[in-house]
Order: structure tokens, then sequence, then C-alpha cells
């Protein structure tokens, strides 16, 4: 069965949870990707920016995006998939958590993302379609 270092998209970068959101859409502008993890001074993942976050929870909200800082919108802890868990794992946990988009660390080294394009290139389509009912219900 595939792991995730194998159906992962490698090269992810993170925002910094203290650099401003608007940095963190300039990056997303600039490598054509809707989400960025949240890395602290520590280097471990602290969430994942959207950039549908940035819209709602800034933008909606009048806040100022070169003063809003990118931690502020990482909630809860972090959801993340080891890169060598295997399919199963990936599937259940996306479902579980609702998440499109899940990081991939190694220790809690960020190595890569796994997007639901990810997924269904790797997997057979029942899999996929399975993942997408469970992400397109309440």
């Amino acid at each position: 069965m595939a792991t995730a270092r194998e159906i992962m998209t490698e090269g992810a970068e993170c925002i910094g949870a203290e650099e401003p959101v608007l940095l963190a859409a300039r990056q997303m502008t600039e490598m054509d990707v809707g989400a960025l993890p949240i890395c602290g001074t520590d280097d471990k993942l602290k969430g994942v920016l959207t950039d549908r976050d940035i819209v709602i929870k800034v933008l909606g909200a009048g806040k100022d995006s070169a003063s809003t800082k990118a931690g502020e919108l990482a909630q809860g802890e972090a959801v993340a998939i080891g890169a060598d868990d295997d399919a199963t794992e990936i599937m259940r946990t996306m479902k579980a958590h609702k998440v499109r988009r899940l990081p991939v660390i190694d220790g809690h080294r960020l190595v890569g993302m796994i997007a639901q394009a990810d997924v269904a290139r790797a997997l057979p389509d029942h899999q996929v379609g399975d993942l997408l009912e469970a992400l397109s219900t309440g």
C-alpha cells in the first residue's frame, strides 16, 4: 500500500507563526497553492493556513492582513500525517478531521503536503469517492 511519502507533493514551505498573513497570501500566490503550513520558531507544525481563512477570518472580519500574524489563525492541535503512514491512515485522518489538505511530517519536520488531488491520482476511484463523500457531508 502507498505511503504518505509516495503520495505527497514534496517541497512544502511553511509560513512562520509570527509572519504576517499578507506575506502568507503573497507566498500562496507565488506558489499557486491554497494553503500553507504554519510553523513555529521551534520549526514544529502549528497548523495550516488556507486562502479561505485569510478571506473569512482576516479580510471579512476587517482585520489588517499586514499586522495579523499567521499563528493567530492556527486553531487547536495541528492535524498531520507521518511520512511512512499508509494510505489507509491518510484516508482515516482526512475523513476524521474533515481536511482536504494534510501536512506530511518526518519526526517533527515538514516534508510535504497531501491534497485531495494527490489522493485522487494515487488511490483507486472507490476510495477517492469515499473520501469526497466524507468531506462533502456536514
